[in-house]
């Protein structure tokens, strides 16, 4: 099939409330790599309103080129409006290759542009690459439950269509010095199909970092047990500035609340430390924190699978080493 009429690798650069998000910065920064390998621009589609001038923040991160749509009927995430917008820019500058991240509004919005494009979707990617041969987009994702990776390609469709989780792929450092394209592109709406009014919006207030930003994480898993349990990694966070967070069966449990799960049902982490206390390591846990850059484990079974990915592994019972640790660690901060 000829594809000749697509071509460069867009990301759709998600905004809240004006606010860039931090997988659109990842995106950006992945496509950057890939199109080192196919010669192409990385170009970048901000949709929203009042949010021109955001478009040099994606530059400085690496888009060659951001198309903007700013429009009062994109004030607020509706699915109708963003889809109508985001599909006719997509039509009109034939991509050939299209990401978003795997976000609520991602995971809303990318689904309906690849039904409307006929094309396909892999969706929670957690590797991308280029087929240094054949130029074809492999999308790797956990499959099976996570009991194997798939690679998945799109040979006869275009554009090649993934969302990605926020957390897996690292952000480049921006460079404000860096000089891209500009272009505005106004979509033509039907209203008709406007059937969903957007009526009130309620934020909930958190007081605790998300877990994805967090420079270090205390996790837990099953062999912390309980409630108590999860008060004692809280004081060794307290000690060390970092934060809580926990494997899906403590969660399950309704021990900890599901915005504090690692894993592949939870939120993908890259912190500089990982503690993973009475974590067994199962794939889906894995999955979520592999590439943290240091990995502490404690686990009182020494062929626990979380042993392997650890950078420093304790075979003891966590209940020992939690204790003694944050004492260890408060009494060095007093000196």
């Amino acid at each position: 099939m000829d594809f000749s009429d697509y071509k460069d690798i867009y990301v759709y650069a998600e905004q809240r409330d004006g606010v860039i998000q931090p997988v659109a910065l990842e995106l950006i920064g992945k496509a950057r790599e890939l199109a080192q390998v196919t010669d192409e621009k990385v170009v970048a589609i901000l949709a929203g309103c009042g949010i021109a001038g955001k478009a040099d923040d994606l530059v400085a991160y690496g888009a060659d080129k951001v198309v903007v749509i700013d429009n009062e009927l994109l004030k607020d995430y509706v699915t109708e409006q963003y889809t109508q917008a985001v599909y006719q820019a997509v039509v009109a500058f034939k991509p050939s290759i299209m990401m978003f991240g795997a976000t609520t509004i991602g995971r809303d919005l990318a689904p309906r542009i690849a039904a409307r494009l006929g094309t396909g979707l892999t969706a929670d990617c957690t590797k991308l690459t280029i087929n240094e041969e054949t130029h074809e987009f492999e999308m790797t994702r956990p499959a099976f439950g996570g009991n194997l990776m798939a690679t998945i390609k799109c040979p006869e469709h275009r554009p090649q269509m993934s969302t990605v989780r926020p957390g897996v792929m690292p952000k480049a450092a921006p460079d404000f010095n860096r000089k891209g394209e500009v272009v505005n592109f106004t979509p033509k709406f039907d209203e008709r199909k406007f059937v969903v009014k957007l009526v009130k919006t309620v934020k909930e207030q958190k007081g605790a970092v998300d877990i994805s930003n967090a420079k270090i994480l205390v996790s837990g898993g099953r062999g912390v047990g309980s409630k108590e349990g999860f008060e004692t990694l809280q004081e060794l966070a307290t000690v060390i500035g970092g934060e809580v967070s926990s494997s899906r069966a403590m969660v399950d449990a309704g021990i900890m609340p599901h915005e504090r799960q690692v894993g592949q049902t939870g939120k993908t982490v890259r912190p500089a430390v990982y503690f993973a206390l009475g974590i067994s390591g199962a794939i889906q846990h894995l999955a979520g924190m592999e590439e943290s850059e240091t990995i502490i484990a404690v686990n009182k079974d020494k062929f626990a699978p979380i042993f392997s990915v650890a950078d420093l592994g304790i075979v003891c019972d966590l209940h020992k080493v939690v204790p003694l640790l944050t004492e260890r660690l408060k009494k060095e901060k007093a000196q």
